[in-house]
């Protein structure tokens, strides 16, 4: 049994909708951009539990800092972004994490 969860809430600093995707080990492995209604922010978790499964929908980056992804919806927008690694194996090992539980993760809304 998987502890990962989704963790979704209103940012006090711009009052916009916020979600992360939390392993088992409670280290963040996705984060989202803000959005203005819940209901977009429930719609991306949505989008991610699917879209996560399709190696094709990541896009991985390389910069000086390091190591990231971001996850695409069907419509090429970003749904997630990762942390930055120090190294390409780092970034493929957060990728499978995300499509490991992704799809099994409980909703925690902390944004009621």
């Amino acid at each position: 049994m998987s502890n990962a969860k989704f963790t979704i809430f209103k940012s006090d600093k711009n009052q916009e909708f916020y979600f992360n995707l939390r392993a088992g080990n409670n280290e963040i492995i996705l984060a989202s951009e803000g959005y203005k209604q819940k209901s977009s922010a429930e719609a991306a978790i949505a989008l991610v539990r699917t879209h996560s499964q399709q190696d094709g929908n990541y896009a991985r980056k390389e910069t000086a800092a390091g190591f990231s992804f971001t996850l695409k919806a069907g419509n090429g927008e970003t749904i997630g972004r990762s942390e930055v690694y120090q190294s390409a194996a780092g970034r493929e090992n957060g990728i499978a994490s995300v499509k490991r539980n992704a799809p099994v993760a409980v909703l925690n809304d902390l944004a009621n």
